[in-house]
């Protein structure tokens, strides 16, 4: 009777015992649950800012755009403007050539017409300064010939008078065009000059702009990859916060099983009850002729399998999925399938004995929350949710941080 008695009480007990911790299981995975929602929440506050300022950036840089284009415009236009001015320039130059041909001609005439008059004057001087045209007038032999030195001598003064009209003419000509020359080549250079300074000042602003343009592109591409990786932060805390949903209704179906299972048990009276309880939470074992090593080389042919939750195939795989397909293309049977199971897999070893094939667990989402193979050298295998399939580094960054220093040894 004794026996019974004890019997069911330590039933009752580690049943008990077993739902407290589910229990507190379930109350820490909704703890997780809702540390998650916040991570995200954060997460997409970050990411509307980061598309905010993405979005200044982006319409700052279409701004600068515009105003590229229209220095661009402005310089193509005063191009063609200095391209005319230089071609005015040079068809002003080619007319100074001209009219220094004409002056030339001109001068001529005038040091010819310089020549008649100086010996005119010198002849003026030689006669006391007066012409002898009275003598000539009064030598005629008859009154046909005084009429007709009377007309010669007055031509001869005409002549004189027109020689040196002209000779003024001729002169202010030659100094009216030249004045004319200089002043268009003055205001041509001048405008050559004003549009060679205005290209310069929009070269330094196209300059000083396109500088702009670099540094907001270099801000773009910055908040284009930050973007990203709060994209990739926020997809991997879904698929934790999807991990974890699974796993408290797991346990709250546990803990529904555990209620049922505890009326039965304690109508039992069989002392091998006890045994069997007992047994139920002992470790699970490993059977079959394979080894780690062939674990790990049937893991390694499915390197770059997507990450699925729950998926136990090469057409994508979850940590503990893929671990339990390893084992069995590797011949070893493994009794389980959770990351729960496979704590109690193997034996326990010191991360300082830690060799090729131990199982490796990381906190992620929950205590042991991910599982995978050490390869040696700081590596492991596994199935990550951000990378699928795939060997990672865990001495340093986000795998050194949740390493807990849990190893496991199947043989």
């Amino acid at each position: 009777m004794n026996k019974i008695t004890y019997s069911i009480v330590l039933t009752l007990v580690l049943s008990l015992t077993f739902a407290a911790t589910t229990y507190a299981d379930t109350d820490e995975l909704r703890d997780r649950e809702s540390d998650l929602s916040d991570e995200r929440s954060e997460l997409s506050e970050e990411l509307s800012e980061a598309e905010a300022e993405l979005a200044e950036v982006l319409t700052e840089l279409e701004e600068l755009n515009q105003e590229i284009d229209r220095i661009n415009e402005a310089r193509e236009q005063n191009e063609a403007k200095l391209e005319e001015t230089e071609q005015q320039i040079d068809e002003t130059q080619e007319e100074a050539d001209y009219l220094e041909n004409e002056i030339e001609i001109i001068q001529e005439r005038i040091d010819i017409r310089q020549e008649v008059l100086s010996e005119r004057l010198s002849t003026l001087q030689r006669n006391g300064g007066n012409v002898n045209y009275i003598d000539v007038i009064l030598g005629a032999s008859n009154f046909g010939d005084f009429v007709s030195r009377v007309t010669t001598v007055n031509k001869i003064m005409d002549s004189d008078k027109d020689l040196v009209d002209q000779q003024v003419s001729d002169k202010n000509e030659v100094e009216s065009k030249q004045q004319t020359l200089l002043d268009q080549v003055d205001e041509l250079e001048a405008m050559e000059q004003e549009l060679v300074g205005m290209n310069e000042l929009l070269e330094d602003q196209k300059d000083s702009s396109e500088q702009k343009q670099d540094e907001l592109q270099d801000k773009q591409q910055e908040l284009v990859a930050l973007q990203e990786e709060l994209e990739v932060q926020d997809r991997e805390l879904a698929s934790l916060q999807e991990e974890v949903r699974q796993d408290i209704e797991r346990s709250e179906a546990e803990t529904v099983t555990l209620a049922s299972s505890n009326s039965s048990s304690s109508n039992s009276n069989n002392g091998g009850n006890v045994s069997n309880s007992v047994q139920s939470s002992s470790s699970s074992n490993v059977s079959g002729n394979g080894s780690m090593e062939s674990v790990i080389e049937a893991g390694m042919t499915q390197t770059g399998t997507p990450y699925v939750w729950g998926g136990t195939s090469p057409s994508g795989f979850d940590c503990s999925g893929f671990l339990t397909w390893a084992f069995s293309q590797g011949g070893l049977n493994v009794q389980g399938r959770s990351t729960d199971d496979f704590v109690h897999v193997g034996t326990r070893v010191s991360p300082s004995e830690m060799q090729r094939g131990d199982l490796v667990f990381f906190d992620t989402y929950k205590q042991d929350g991910h599982i995978g193979i050490y390869l040696g050298n700081g590596q492991f295998l596994g199935a990550q949710n951000s990378t699928g399939v795939a060997v990672a580094n865990m001495t340093s960054g986000y795998w050194d941080q949740n390493f807990n220093g849990h190893v496991r040894r199947i043989q």
